[in-house]
Protein backbone atom coordinates (compact mmCIF):
# COMPACT_ATOMS: atom_id res chain seq x y z
CA UNK A 1 0.00 0.00 0.00
CA UNK A 2 1.09 3.30 -0.31
CA UNK A 3 -0.10 6.79 1.35
CA UNK A 4 0.14 10.05 0.70
CA UNK A 5 -0.45 12.82 2.53
CA UNK A 6 -4.45 12.78 4.12
CA UNK A 7 -6.67 15.41 4.23
CA UNK A 8 -9.86 14.10 6.43
CA UNK A 9 -12.87 16.67 6.82
CA UNK A 10 -16.35 16.73 8.80
CA UNK A 11 -19.00 18.50 7.07
CA UNK A 12 -18.23 21.76 6.11
CA UNK A 13 -15.02 21.82 8.43
CA UNK A 14 -12.07 20.40 6.74
CA UNK A 15 -9.06 19.09 8.88
CA UNK A 16 -5.40 18.50 8.15
CA UNK A 17 -4.12 15.39 10.72
CA UNK A 18 -1.06 14.26 10.47
CA UNK A 19 -1.58 11.85 12.71
CA UNK A 20 -4.29 10.64 10.87
CA UNK A 21 -2.52 7.16 10.42
CA UNK A 22 0.78 7.43 12.18
CA UNK A 23 1.41 8.40 15.74
CA UNK A 24 4.55 8.21 17.45
CA UNK A 25 7.34 6.98 14.86
CA UNK A 26 11.32 5.70 15.40
CA UNK A 27 13.84 5.84 12.63
CA UNK A 28 15.16 2.45 12.29
CA UNK A 29 17.80 2.81 9.62
CA UNK A 30 18.15 4.31 6.41
CA UNK A 31 18.14 2.01 2.75
CA UNK A 32 18.90 3.08 -0.34
CA UNK A 33 18.26 6.90 0.30
CA UNK A 34 15.02 5.80 2.57
CA UNK A 35 14.53 6.65 5.79
CA UNK A 36 12.57 3.29 7.31
CA UNK A 37 10.68 4.12 10.07
CA UNK A 38 8.88 2.07 12.83
CA UNK A 39 5.22 3.55 14.42
CA UNK A 40 4.59 2.22 17.78
CA UNK A 41 1.39 0.44 16.53
CA UNK A 42 3.57 -2.42 14.61
CA UNK A 43 4.78 -3.14 17.89
CA UNK A 44 1.06 -4.44 18.57
CA UNK A 45 1.29 -6.84 14.97
CA UNK A 46 4.33 -8.17 15.56
CA UNK A 47 3.58 -9.24 18.51
CA UNK A 48 0.46 -10.95 17.59
CA UNK A 49 2.36 -12.17 14.66
CA UNK A 50 4.74 -14.03 17.07
CA UNK A 51 1.92 -14.83 19.79
CA UNK A 52 -0.03 -16.83 17.08
CA UNK A 53 2.69 -18.71 15.14
CA UNK A 54 4.44 -20.23 18.79
CA UNK A 55 0.77 -20.38 20.16
CA UNK A 56 -0.73 -21.67 17.21
CA UNK A 57 0.54 -22.19 13.65
CA UNK A 58 3.52 -23.84 14.51
CA UNK A 59 2.60 -26.15 17.32
CA UNK A 60 -0.62 -27.62 15.04
CA UNK A 61 2.03 -27.77 11.87
CA UNK A 62 5.00 -29.24 13.54
CA UNK A 63 3.82 -30.97 16.69
CA UNK A 64 6.24 -32.08 19.79
CA UNK A 65 8.74 -29.65 19.66
CA UNK A 66 9.47 -27.90 22.63
CA UNK A 67 7.51 -24.28 23.66
CA UNK A 68 10.42 -22.24 23.88
CA UNK A 69 11.60 -23.68 19.61
CA UNK A 70 8.31 -22.61 19.33
CA UNK A 71 8.28 -18.78 20.15
CA UNK A 72 12.03 -18.29 18.75
CA UNK A 73 10.57 -19.59 15.53
CA UNK A 74 7.40 -17.12 16.02
CA UNK A 75 9.94 -14.38 16.20
CA UNK A 76 11.70 -15.25 13.65
CA UNK A 77 8.26 -15.62 11.44
CA UNK A 78 7.75 -11.46 12.92
CA UNK A 79 11.19 -10.51 11.68
CA UNK A 80 11.26 -12.10 8.22
CA UNK A 81 7.30 -10.39 8.02
CA UNK A 82 8.95 -7.02 8.95
CA UNK A 83 11.75 -7.82 5.97
CA UNK A 84 9.27 -8.64 3.56
CA UNK A 85 7.15 -5.34 4.40
CA UNK A 86 10.25 -3.70 3.72
CA UNK A 87 11.07 -5.07 0.65
CA UNK A 88 7.87 -4.36 -0.55
CA UNK A 89 7.46 -0.99 -0.35
CA UNK A 90 10.93 -0.36 -0.67
CA UNK A 91 10.03 -1.33 -3.92
CA UNK A 92 7.31 0.89 -4.36
CA UNK A 93 9.41 3.43 -2.93
CA UNK A 94 12.29 3.11 -6.21
CA UNK A 95 9.78 2.74 -8.93
CA UNK A 96 8.24 6.30 -7.67
CA UNK A 97 11.17 7.82 -7.59
CA UNK A 98 12.16 6.91 -10.90
CA UNK A 99 8.89 8.67 -12.22
CA UNK A 100 9.88 11.95 -10.21
CA UNK A 101 7.63 11.59 -7.04
CA UNK A 102 8.81 12.53 -4.31
CA UNK A 103 9.12 9.85 -1.51
CA UNK A 104 9.07 10.82 2.53
CA UNK A 105 10.32 7.20 3.81
CA UNK A 106 8.92 4.09 4.77
CA UNK A 107 6.58 3.62 7.47
CA UNK A 108 5.77 0.25 9.41
CA UNK A 109 2.88 0.35 11.31
CA UNK A 110 0.03 -2.07 12.72
CA UNK A 111 -1.59 -2.99 9.50
CA UNK A 112 1.47 -3.35 7.58
CA UNK A 113 3.62 -0.62 5.88
CA UNK A 114 2.99 2.19 3.80
CA UNK A 115 5.41 4.23 1.27
CA UNK A 116 4.61 7.78 1.67
CA UNK A 117 4.74 10.02 -1.35
CA UNK A 118 4.62 13.76 -0.85
CA UNK A 119 2.28 14.15 -4.14
CA UNK A 120 0.12 12.00 -6.32
CA UNK A 121 1.72 10.40 -8.77
CA UNK A 122 1.80 12.67 -12.07
CA UNK A 123 0.83 10.42 -14.94
CA UNK A 124 -1.68 6.95 -14.66
CA UNK A 125 1.64 5.04 -16.05
CA UNK A 126 3.63 6.44 -12.95
CA UNK A 127 0.93 5.11 -10.99
CA UNK A 128 0.45 1.79 -12.65
CA UNK A 129 3.65 0.60 -12.59
CA UNK A 130 4.75 2.15 -8.60
CA UNK A 131 1.26 0.37 -7.70
CA UNK A 132 2.03 -2.81 -9.25
CA UNK A 133 5.73 -3.13 -8.00
CA UNK A 134 4.74 -4.06 -4.33
CA UNK A 135 2.90 -6.99 -5.37
CA UNK A 136 4.99 -8.23 -7.68
CA UNK A 137 7.84 -7.91 -5.12
CA UNK A 138 6.43 -9.93 -2.65
CA UNK A 139 4.96 -12.78 -4.89
CA UNK A 140 9.12 -12.69 -6.46
CA UNK A 141 9.77 -13.29 -2.58
CA UNK A 142 6.94 -15.61 -2.13
CA UNK A 143 8.78 -17.67 -5.04
CA UNK A 144 11.96 -17.77 -3.97
CA UNK A 145 11.56 -18.61 -0.87
CA UNK A 146 9.37 -21.67 -1.68
CA UNK A 147 12.38 -22.77 -3.94
CA UNK A 148 14.25 -22.54 -0.71
CA UNK A 149 12.10 -24.40 1.40
CA UNK A 150 11.99 -27.09 -0.91
CA UNK A 151 15.68 -27.34 -1.60
CA UNK A 152 16.10 -27.07 2.83
CA UNK A 153 14.10 -30.20 2.79
CA UNK A 154 16.48 -31.83 -0.38
CA UNK A 155 19.57 -30.86 1.55
CA UNK A 156 18.30 -32.25 5.32
CA UNK A 157 18.06 -28.69 6.59
CA UNK A 158 16.52 -28.18 10.43
CA UNK A 159 12.93 -28.57 10.04
CA UNK A 160 12.27 -25.96 12.31
CA UNK A 161 14.48 -23.64 9.11
CA UNK A 162 12.33 -25.14 6.78
CA UNK A 163 8.94 -24.20 8.47
CA UNK A 164 9.84 -20.47 8.98
CA UNK A 165 11.02 -20.57 5.49
CA UNK A 166 7.78 -22.17 3.98
CA UNK A 167 5.45 -20.28 6.48
CA UNK A 168 6.93 -17.02 5.01
CA UNK A 169 7.14 -18.09 1.39
CA UNK A 170 2.98 -18.59 1.57
CA UNK A 171 2.83 -15.38 3.56
CA UNK A 172 4.42 -13.70 0.70
CA UNK A 173 2.22 -15.14 -1.68
CA UNK A 174 -0.69 -14.23 0.46
CA UNK A 175 0.23 -10.49 0.52
CA UNK A 176 1.11 -10.46 -3.02
CA UNK A 177 -2.63 -11.61 -3.83
CA UNK A 178 -4.09 -9.68 -1.15
CA UNK A 179 -2.64 -6.36 -2.79
CA UNK A 180 -4.10 -7.31 -6.13
CA UNK A 181 -7.72 -7.18 -4.68
CA UNK A 182 -8.82 -3.70 -6.80
CA UNK A 183 -9.81 -1.86 -3.67
CA UNK A 184 -8.67 1.28 -3.22
CA UNK A 185 -6.02 2.06 -1.52
CA UNK A 186 -4.66 -1.48 -2.02
CA UNK A 187 -2.04 -1.98 -4.42
CA UNK A 188 -4.43 -3.38 -6.91
CA UNK A 189 -6.93 -0.67 -6.07
CA UNK A 190 -4.28 2.14 -7.39
CA UNK A 191 -3.40 -0.50 -9.97
CA UNK A 192 -7.22 0.11 -10.80
CA UNK A 193 -7.64 4.08 -10.84
CA UNK A 194 -4.49 4.02 -13.34
CA UNK A 195 -6.06 2.31 -15.76
CA UNK A 196 -9.67 4.10 -15.44
CA UNK A 197 -7.58 7.59 -15.53
CA UNK A 198 -5.35 6.39 -18.03
CA UNK A 199 -9.28 5.16 -19.88
CA UNK A 200 -11.21 8.83 -19.36
CA UNK A 201 -8.15 10.76 -18.42
CA UNK A 202 -10.19 12.13 -15.77
CA UNK A 203 -8.03 11.69 -12.20
CA UNK A 204 -10.56 12.47 -9.70
CA UNK A 205 -13.21 10.12 -11.89
CA UNK A 206 -11.14 7.37 -11.30
CA UNK A 207 -10.24 8.38 -7.83
CA UNK A 208 -13.75 8.25 -7.25
CA UNK A 209 -14.58 5.45 -8.75
CA UNK A 210 -11.75 3.11 -7.01
CA UNK A 211 -12.12 4.56 -3.74
CA UNK A 212 -15.95 3.16 -3.93
CA UNK A 213 -14.97 0.01 -4.40
CA UNK A 214 -12.55 0.26 -1.56
CA UNK A 215 -14.79 1.63 0.43
CA UNK A 216 -17.13 -1.33 -0.35
CA UNK A 217 -14.71 -3.45 0.60
CA UNK A 218 -13.85 -2.12 3.77
CA UNK A 219 -17.30 -2.87 4.49
CA UNK A 220 -17.06 -6.72 3.69
CA UNK A 221 -14.35 -6.45 5.96
CA UNK A 222 -16.40 -5.00 8.51
CA UNK A 223 -19.15 -7.44 8.07
CA UNK A 224 -16.49 -10.42 8.44
CA UNK A 225 -15.47 -9.28 11.32
CA UNK A 226 -18.75 -9.24 12.93
CA UNK A 227 -19.23 -12.86 11.40
CA UNK A 228 -16.38 -13.67 13.20
CA UNK A 229 -17.60 -12.59 16.52
CA UNK A 230 -20.52 -14.77 16.89
CA UNK A 231 -18.36 -17.81 15.63
CA UNK A 232 -16.41 -17.05 18.72
CA UNK A 233 -13.41 -16.13 16.54
CA UNK A 234 -13.02 -13.05 18.57
CA UNK A 235 -9.15 -12.60 17.97
CA UNK A 236 -9.82 -12.87 14.07
CA UNK A 237 -13.20 -10.90 14.39
CA UNK A 238 -10.93 -7.89 16.02
CA UNK A 239 -8.23 -7.96 13.54
CA UNK A 240 -10.78 -8.19 10.19
CA UNK A 241 -12.99 -5.31 11.85
CA UNK A 242 -9.93 -3.22 12.23
CA UNK A 243 -8.66 -4.02 9.06
CA UNK A 244 -11.86 -3.21 7.39
CA UNK A 245 -12.22 0.46 9.15
CA UNK A 246 -9.16 1.47 8.11
CA UNK A 247 -9.25 0.58 4.47
CA UNK A 248 -12.84 2.50 4.38
CA UNK A 249 -11.65 5.30 5.84
CA UNK A 250 -8.68 5.95 3.83
CA UNK A 251 -10.32 4.84 0.84
CA UNK A 252 -12.74 8.07 1.54
CA UNK A 253 -9.79 10.31 2.51
CA UNK A 254 -8.04 9.30 -1.09
CA UNK A 255 -11.03 10.31 -2.59
CA UNK A 256 -11.41 13.75 -0.33
CA UNK A 257 -7.56 14.51 -1.22
CA UNK A 258 -8.02 14.37 -5.24
CA UNK A 259 -10.83 17.00 -4.75
CA UNK A 260 -8.45 19.13 -2.72
CA UNK A 261 -6.03 18.79 -5.31
CA UNK A 262 -8.41 19.75 -8.49
CA UNK A 263 -9.55 22.73 -6.28
CA UNK A 264 -6.33 23.90 -5.44
CA UNK A 265 -4.85 22.86 -9.51
CA UNK A 266 -3.44 26.27 -10.92
CA UNK A 267 -3.89 28.40 -7.59
CA UNK A 268 -0.76 30.39 -6.52
CA UNK A 269 0.46 31.48 -2.96
CA UNK A 270 -0.08 34.67 -3.98
CA UNK A 271 -3.95 34.34 -4.20
CA UNK A 272 -4.12 32.89 -0.16
CA UNK A 273 -1.55 35.26 1.80
CA UNK A 274 -2.36 37.96 3.67
CA UNK A 275 -0.38 40.89 2.36
CA UNK A 276 0.56 42.95 5.40
CA UNK A 277 1.33 40.81 8.27
CA UNK A 278 1.22 41.24 11.81
CA UNK A 279 5.26 41.44 11.78
CA UNK A 280 7.65 42.07 15.49
CA UNK A 281 10.96 44.05 15.46
CA UNK A 282 13.70 42.26 16.65
CA UNK A 283 13.82 44.51 19.23
CA UNK A 284 10.88 44.03 21.03
CA UNK A 285 10.80 42.71 24.54
CA UNK A 286 9.96 38.86 25.09
CA UNK A 287 7.77 40.44 27.68
CA UNK A 288 6.09 42.45 25.39
CA UNK A 289 6.00 39.98 22.62
CA UNK A 290 4.06 37.71 24.67
CA UNK A 291 1.59 40.37 26.20
CA UNK A 292 1.13 42.04 22.51
CA UNK A 293 1.33 39.59 20.10
CA UNK A 294 1.30 36.11 21.42
CA UNK A 295 -2.04 36.49 23.76
CA UNK A 296 -3.57 39.74 21.64
CA UNK A 297 -3.31 37.50 18.08
CA UNK A 298 -3.27 34.09 19.05
CA UNK A 299 -0.12 33.02 16.65
CA UNK A 300 1.90 30.73 17.39
CA UNK A 301 4.77 32.11 15.05
CA UNK A 302 5.77 35.58 13.79
CA UNK A 303 7.98 36.77 11.26
CA UNK A 304 10.67 38.81 12.98
CA UNK A 305 11.09 41.67 10.57
CA UNK A 306 13.37 45.02 10.45
CA UNK A 307 13.35 47.66 7.19
CA UNK A 308 11.41 45.23 5.23
CA UNK A 309 13.86 42.78 5.47
CA UNK A 310 12.75 39.45 6.79
CA UNK A 311 15.40 38.09 9.68
CA UNK A 312 13.72 34.98 10.94
CA UNK A 313 10.85 33.61 12.89
CA UNK A 314 10.57 33.70 16.31
CA UNK A 315 7.65 30.80 17.96
CA UNK A 316 6.23 30.13 21.38
CA UNK A 317 8.53 27.10 21.48
CA UNK A 318 11.28 29.59 21.65
CA UNK A 319 10.32 32.13 24.19
CA UNK A 320 8.66 28.79 26.82
CA UNK A 321 12.48 27.93 26.61
CA UNK A 322 13.77 31.59 28.08
CA UNK A 323 13.06 31.85 32.34
CA UNK A 324 10.03 34.01 32.99
CA UNK A 325 12.22 36.51 34.81
CA UNK A 326 14.74 36.84 31.51
CA UNK A 327 11.94 37.79 29.68
CA UNK A 328 11.71 41.87 30.23
CA UNK A 329 15.63 41.79 29.68
CA UNK A 330 15.89 39.99 26.62
CA UNK A 331 14.39 40.83 23.20
CA UNK A 332 12.96 38.85 20.17
CA UNK A 333 16.19 39.71 18.60
CA UNK A 334 17.68 37.17 20.88
CA UNK A 335 15.86 34.27 20.43
CA UNK A 336 14.45 34.46 16.57
CA UNK A 337 15.50 31.70 14.66
CA UNK A 338 16.29 31.59 10.43
CA UNK A 339 13.00 30.24 8.67
CA UNK A 340 13.16 26.44 8.16
CA UNK A 341 12.19 25.49 4.69
CA UNK A 342 9.47 23.92 6.05
CA UNK A 343 7.95 27.06 7.41
CA UNK A 344 8.20 29.47 4.40
CA UNK A 345 7.07 29.49 0.71
CA UNK A 346 7.49 31.46 -2.51
CA UNK A 347 4.52 33.72 -3.94
CA UNK A 348 4.97 32.13 -7.18
CA UNK A 349 4.46 28.51 -5.07
CA UNK A 350 1.37 26.32 -5.80
CA UNK A 351 -1.12 26.42 -3.37
CA UNK A 352 -1.58 22.30 -2.79
CA UNK A 353 2.76 22.35 -2.17
CA UNK A 354 1.84 25.28 0.41
CA UNK A 355 -0.71 22.89 2.00
CA UNK A 356 1.08 20.03 1.50
CA UNK A 357 4.06 21.71 3.78
CA UNK A 358 1.71 22.83 6.35
CA UNK A 359 0.38 18.97 6.86
CA UNK A 360 3.78 17.62 7.14
CA UNK A 361 5.10 20.10 8.88
CA UNK A 362 1.70 20.85 11.31
CA UNK A 363 2.05 24.58 11.17
CA UNK A 364 -0.97 26.39 10.56
CA UNK A 365 0.77 29.55 8.91
CA UNK A 366 3.50 29.87 6.72
CA UNK A 367 6.41 32.80 5.43
CA UNK A 368 5.64 33.77 1.94
CA UNK A 369 9.13 35.56 1.40
CA UNK A 370 10.01 37.04 -2.09
CA UNK A 371 14.19 37.16 -2.05
CA UNK A 372 14.64 38.58 1.78
CA UNK A 373 11.87 40.58 1.26
CA UNK A 374 8.64 39.42 3.72
CA UNK A 375 5.61 39.36 0.40
CA UNK A 376 3.33 38.23 3.46
CA UNK A 377 1.65 35.05 5.55
CA UNK A 378 -0.64 32.02 3.97
CA UNK A 379 -2.77 30.77 6.58
CA UNK A 380 -4.33 27.44 6.57
CA UNK A 381 -7.80 28.68 7.49
CA UNK A 382 -7.77 31.30 4.73
CA UNK A 383 -7.10 28.11 2.03
CA UNK A 384 -9.80 25.42 4.27
CA UNK A 385 -12.49 28.36 3.52
CA UNK A 386 -11.88 28.37 -0.25
CA UNK A 387 -12.01 24.60 -0.69
CA UNK A 388 -15.01 24.18 1.67
CA UNK A 389 -16.63 27.20 -0.74
CA UNK A 390 -15.52 25.44 -3.51
CA UNK A 391 -16.80 22.38 -2.39
CA UNK A 392 -20.33 23.97 -1.38
CA UNK A 393 -20.92 24.98 -4.86
CA UNK A 394 -19.83 21.75 -6.73
CA UNK A 395 -17.07 23.65 -8.71
CA UNK A 396 -15.25 20.96 -9.15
Amino acid sequence: MGFGVLLPWKRRKILINREAVFGKRLTLFRLLGFEVRMDASWLILAWFVTWSLARGYFPTQYPNMPPSTYWWMGAAGALGLFLSLVFHELCHSLVATRYGIPMKGITLFIFGGVAEMDDEPPSAKAEFFMAGAGPLSSFFIGMVLYGLSKAGISSGLSVCVIAVIYYLAWLNLALAVFNLIPAFPLDGGRVLRATLWNWKKNFRWATNIAAQIGSGFGIVLIVLGIISFFRQNFIGGLWWFMIGIFVKNAAQMSYRQALTRKALEGEKVSRFMIANPITVPPSTSMEEFVNEYVYKYHFKMFPVVSWGKLLGCVTVKEVAGVDYKERPLRTVGDIAIPCAPETIVSPNDDAAYALSLMSRSGNSRLMVADGERLAGVIALKDMLNFLSLKIELNDL
